[in-house]
């Protein structure tokens, strides 16, 4: 049971680390992302939880140097207000 328990508590901080350095700075409540990263070190499970429940700021955002930019979306002729409207 204690194996369980020890191994539980490894993927919850390991979780909340990878969550934590992987999240913009904008999305990260109360302190700073260097202070969460060693708390969650430092106290593992309680310092995993304690992020988990307070230093989240919702859904996970990926920084906007990651992401890709949108392609425009192409509209064939018949399905085009503006050429539409030219007719």
């Amino acid at each position: 049971m204690a194996k369980y328990l020890a191994l539980l508590s490894a993927a919850v901080s390991l979780f909340a680390f990878i969550d934590c350095a992987m999240r913009d700075e904008a999305a990260i409540k109360k302190l700073p992302k260097w202070a969460w990263l060693l708390i969650i070190f430092f106290l593992g499970i309680f310092g995993s939880v304690f992020y988990l429940f307070a230093g989240r700021n919702g859904k996970f955002q990926r920084s906007s140097l990651n992401k890709k930019p949108k392609k425009p979306r192409i509209l064939p002729p018949d399905d085009d207000p503006d050429f539409l409207n030219k007719l």
